[in-house]
């Protein structure tokens, strides 16, 4: 009996610290399944979002920060989730109420807990601590690898604290009554005994198919295999729930991408379709439920250029971004393959994570974009003729005065009408000047169009400028993109329109500064950015400095910048500015990539 004892103590403790163990790897495991689904959530947000910059979409989502507090809800283990920025811990969006600027303070590493520190240390954590551990990691950009937000998960073990002790109280019965089972085992004949555990065992195998729907065991039950059938019974109920708020967190997450317009394929760390959502159908003929639990060589076979193209990405783990790719749809009646063409874009969610496939159609994007377009060229034509109505009222007001001063000359009999001619003259030529302006900037241009290299385009741009810069005592610098990017421009008339913000930049440096310039790509567009340390341009005049005529020079023409941001519309591009007199003036002009062959 006593060896009895010592064998089933001996178990009963090696049982708790596997259990003990075997808790904190759950939770590391369910901690890290919420880290990798938030930055899930932030990535579909952000490609949902048109803000440019990344913390800005994130701060501004209220879907994200719902879908985050839920997420929180849904998982009793954990204290907060909580996005941060980064350089300075600041909380951009929590499952708690932070004030603004909040920071985010330091906890312990749970990851470090759970792999590196000895059992008793997890059970001095587990019944003596009410502390917090932090789960975390760093979501980098994907062009310039940079950090740009922190995404954490604090988890109390102190929630581990019930089950655990139920589980060992569970250990506890069974090593007593397994104690007193081997004391009366020679008067108790297998037909009792192993009843209960053939019940019990059947109660196992269900729970292990994922089947909870089994006969629940009645509180009646007083001897330790009913005690342990009731716990497995309860943990059955447990499992089910758990199985069905899993349901709603997918359920919440495939309905967030069915609301994206483009097919959004979601792969698993082993490569494998997990979600799917969007217009699947319309570009793979194939139903989502059939594609789910297939490879990517299974949906993409490395036969086509896609999944060669694919099979590239995964191996050196670069995403790809707006590349135009041919896709085979089936067959027609005379056997020719259809194939339908798309925009492909790849991006992983994190190191030994799972990637995102999303494919556009760009006729789409084509329609969107001239929406767009027709609104901002609407825009700039309003200011426009805001400008010219400016320039045209001032020469009629001087000539309706000085018409109404010659008549009243000649009705006292004075004829001589000489200086209102001279005026009336001058005031008909400058109105001249002012409508052949307007006509020439409102005139339709002949785009001569052709895909260039953006690295080049902007180095070209600097060499330019840096004879006159140098003459001025400005130093000019050129950051060149991380990867190469083409742009689809008229070479000579984009240069015009950027030269005219190069020219004013170096103007707003009378005593010398820095000029810079900086391209790359941003998402599925180009970007150039020209940077001054001048004075800045004031906020009271910012709107207007397209204006047509609008200068504050004191002989400036005002049309400079009117035909820089004409110039941009006519190439479907963008034109930006952010500036401060501490800092100066930058300039970011963005522009569609080109759409290259696949």
């Amino acid at each position: 009996m006593l060896v009895m004892a010592a064998i089933v103590t001996i178990v009963s403790i090696s049982d708790m610290i596997g259990e003990i163990n075997r808790q904190f790897e759950y939770s590391l495991d369910s901690g890290n399944l919420i880290l990798h689904y938030t930055q899930s959530l932030i990535n579909v947000q952000v490609l949902a979002s048109t803000e440019p910059n990344r913390v800005d979409a994130i701060s501004k989502s209220d879907t994200l920060k719902k879908n985050i507090f839920d997420l929180s809800i849904a998982w009793k283990a954990v204290d907060e989730i909580a996005v941060t920025d980064p350089k300075n811990s600041r909380v951009v969006v929590s499952s708690f109420v932070h004030p603004a600027g909040y920071v985010f303070p330091q906890h312990a590493n749970f990851r470090s807990l759970v792999e590196n520190e000895h059992w008793w240390t997890k059970w001095r954590v587990l019944f003596r601590s009410d502390d917090t551990y932090d789960l975390s990691e760093v979501m980098r950009d994907p062009v310039t690898n940079q950090e740009e937000v922190a995404v954490h998960v604090l988890l109390a073990p102190a929630y581990l604290r019930d089950p655990v002790e139920a589980i060992l109280r569970d250990h506890a019965w069974i090593a007593i009554f397994s104690v007193a089972f081997s004391v009366l085992g020679a008067f108790v004949f297998s037909t009792f005994a192993y009843r209960p555990l053939g019940q019990l065992g059947k109660m196992l195998d269900l729970v292990a198919v994922g089947d909870y729907e089994f006969q629940q065991v009645t509180s009646a039950s007083t001897d330790e295999f009913g005690a342990v059938a009731s716990k497995v019974s309860l943990l059955g109920q447990q499992l089910k729930g758990a199985q069905t708020e899993f349901s709603d967190l997918k359920g919440n997450f495939e309905r967030l991408l069915d609301e994206v317009e483009d097919a959004v394929l979601v792969f698993g760390r082993d490569r494998r379709l997990i979600a799917a959502a969007g217009a699947v159908e319309a570009f793979l003929s194939h139903s989502r439920l059939n594609l789910v639990g297939l490879s990517v060589n299974e949906i993409f076979p490395a036969s086509t250029t896609m999944g060669l193209m694919l099979a590239q990405a995964i191996q050196l783990g670069r995403p790809i971004q707006n590349r135009s790719v041919a896709i085979p749809t089936g067959k027609d009646e005379t056997g020719q393959i259809k194939v339908k063409r798309a925009l492909l874009g790849v991006e992983f969610l994190g190191e030994q994570a799972g990637m995102l496939i999303r494919l556009r159609d760009p006729e789409a994007s084509r329609q969107i974009g001239r929406q767009l377009q027709t609104a901002d060229r609407l825009s700039a034509i309003s200011r426009l003729t805001s400008g010219v109505a400016h320039e045209v009222k001032n020469p009629l007001n001087a000539i309706l005065m000085h018409v109404e001063l010659a008549k009243l000359k000649l009705a006292h009999g004075d004829h001589d009408l000489e200086p209102q001619m001279d005026v009336l003259s001058s005031e008909i030529l400058r109105l001249d000047r002012v409508v052949k302006t307007f006509l020439d900037f409102t005139r339709p241009v002949q785009l001569n169009l052709s895909d260039v290299s953006l690295s080049a385009f902007v180095r070209d741009l600097a060499d330019l400028a840096r004879p006159q810069a140098e003459a001025n005592n400005i130093e000019v610098a050129v950051q060149d993109p991380a990867d190469p990017v083409t742009i689809t421009v008229d070479p000579d008339l984009f240069k015009q329109a950027v030269l005219n913000i190069v020219v004013n930049a170096i103007e707003a440096m009378p005593g010398g500064g820095k000029l810079s310039f900086w391209s790359g790509a941003r998402g599925d567009q180009a970007e150039i950015r020209i940077s001054d340390t001048g004075t800045g341009i004031p906020s009271a005049v910012r709107d207007q400095i397209y204006n047509l005529y609008f200068t504050t020079k004191e002989k400036g023409s005002g049309i400079g910048l009117s035909m820089t941001f004409r110039i941009v519309q006519l190439h479907d591009g963008t034109i930006d500015l952010d500036s401060s007199a501490s800092s100066g003036t930058t300039f970011s002009l963005r522009l569609p990539m080109a759409v290259l062959a696949a």
